[in-house]
C-alpha cells in the first residue's frame, strides 16, 4: 500500500513539474509577440517586485521562498545556455543553482549508464575452457582456439568474446625486448655513429664509423671537419658496393642525418632502427668501440691539426682501428704491433 502511494506522489511531482516548465515555455514564446515597451513595462514591474521581496527576505520580515522542482530545473537550463545568469540569480546563490545541477546530473547518469540488452553472457564452462586452451597454449590466438573449440563440439562465441576470458600475459614485452631483437639480427645489422677528436689546436675532427655488428668489423670509416647529410650518404654509399649491405642500420638521433639519410636507406631496401633519446646502450657495440677509440686517437693524430683530415684518417687507422674494437677480442691486433713481428 505505501508503494502504490509513493508512486502516485511521485508521479504528482513530475506532473506538476512538467506543467510548470510548460508555463515557463508559453511565457517565453508570448514574449516574442509582444512590443518592447510591454516588453520593457512587464520587466519593470517583475524587478519591482523582485526588489521588495529580497529586501524583505534580507529584513527577516518574511522567510525565503521554497523552491519548486519547476523552477530549479529552469535555472538549471538556464545556466547552461545563458551567460549572465548569476547576475540574474536574486533569490538565491550561484553555488545553489550548482548544486542543482550536480543533483540533476547524478539522478540522469545512472538512467544515462543503465545496462542495455545485448549478447548473453556464456557460460562459465565455456569461460573456463577458454581460459584453459590460452593458459596451456600461450602461442595460440584467437582463431586457433575458436577452431580448436569446434573439434571439440563446442559452439564457439565470437572472437572478441574469446579474446575477453583468454589469459593476459603479465610481461607482453618479455618475448621482445630490445636486446633480444638486436641478438637476434646480429648477423644482419650494421650500426653508425659519430665520435669527436679534438687537437691541441682545438680543431674538431668528425669520426664516422660503419660497424658490422656480426663480425665486430669497422665496415667503413671516415674523417672530416664538417660533416654534412649529402656526406653522410655518400660514406654509406661507398660502404656498401656491389649490394653489400645488411637489413638493418642503427643510429641514433642525431640531427645531421636528417630525412635524407632515411630516404636513401629506404631506397636500398635497409630498414632503419632510432634508438631512443638518451639511451645509448641502445646501441652497445658501436658505442663501445667508441670508448675506445676517443683516448687512443689523440696518439697517432695529428697533435697540432695541421695536417689535412685525410692525412688523420691514415693515422687513425695505421694505429687505431682494429678488427674488433674489445682489445681482449681474438682479432685484435695493432698495426704498430703487427709491423715488428
Amino acid at each position: 500500500m505505501n508503494t502504490i502511494i509513493d508512486l502516485f506522489r511521485s508521479l504528482r511531482n513530475t506532473l506538476a513539474c512538467i506543467g510548470e516548465l510548460l508555463g515557463y515555455l508559453l511565457r517565453f514564446v508570448n514574449a516574442f509577440f509582444r512590443s518592447r515597451t510591454s516588453l520593457a513595462a512587464r520587466l519593470l514591474a517583475a524587478e519591482s517586485q523582485l526588489g521588495m521581496c529580497t529586501r524583505r527576505i534580507e529584513q527577516k520580515a518574511q522567510p525565503k521562498p521554497r523552491f519548486t522542482s519547476g523552477f530549479r530545473v529552469l535555472w538549471v537550463v538556464l545556466s547552461k545556455f545563458w551567460a549572465p545568469w548569476q547576475a540574474a540569480a536574486r533569490l538565491m546563490q550561484p553555488e545553489t543553482v550548482k548544486a542543482w545541477h550536480t543533483r540533476a546530473f547524478k539522478i540522469y547518469w545512472p538512467w544515462k549508464s543503465r545496462k542495455k540488452p545485448g549478447r548473453p553472457i556464456i557460460s562459465q564452462e565455456m569461460q573456463n575452457l577458454v581460459r584453459k586452451l590460452s593458459s596451456e597454449n600461450p602461442l595460440w590466438g584467437v582463431g586457433q582456439i575458436r577452431d580448436h573449440l569446434l573439434l571439440l563440439h563446442h559452439a564457439p562465441p565470437c572472437e572478441d568474446t574469446i579474446r575477453k576470458y583468454m589469459v593476459k600475459d603479465k610481461n607482453p614485452r618479455g618475448k621482445s625486448t630490445w636486446l633480444p631483437f638486436l641478438r637476434n639480427h646480429m648477423d644482419v645489422s650494421w650500426a653508425i655513429d659519430f665520435f669527436t677528436v679534438n687537437t691541441i689546436r682545438f680543431a674538431t675532427l668528425y669520426v664516422f664509423i660503419i660497424l658490422d655488428h656480426g663480425r665486430r668489423k669497422v665496415v667503413h670509416f671516415a674523417i672530416t671537419t664538417n660533416p654534412s647529410m649529402r656526406w653522410v650518404i655518400q660514406q654509406l654509399r661507398e660502404a656498401m658496393p656491389y649490394g653489400q649491405q645488411p637489413r638493418y642500420c642503427f643510429l641514433d638521433n642525431d640531427g645531421i642525418y636528417g630525412r635524407g639519410v632515411r630516404e636513401f636507406l629506404d631506397s636500398c631496401c635497409i630498414e632503419e632502427v632510432r634508438i631512443a633519446y638518451r639511451s645509448p646502450w641502445q646501441n652497445p657495440f658501436v658505442e663501445r668501440f667508441g670508448g675506445t677509440l676517443t683516448p687512443r686517437a689523440s696518439g697517432p693524430c695529428d697533435r697540432l691539426g695541421a695536417g689535412p683530415p685525410g692525412a688523420a684518417a691514415a693515422g687513425v687507422h695505421r694505429g687505431v682501428l682494429p678488427c674488433r674494437p674489445a682489445p681482449s677480442g681474438p682479432g685484435w691486433r695493432h698495426a704498430d704491433s703487427a709491423a715488428a713481428g
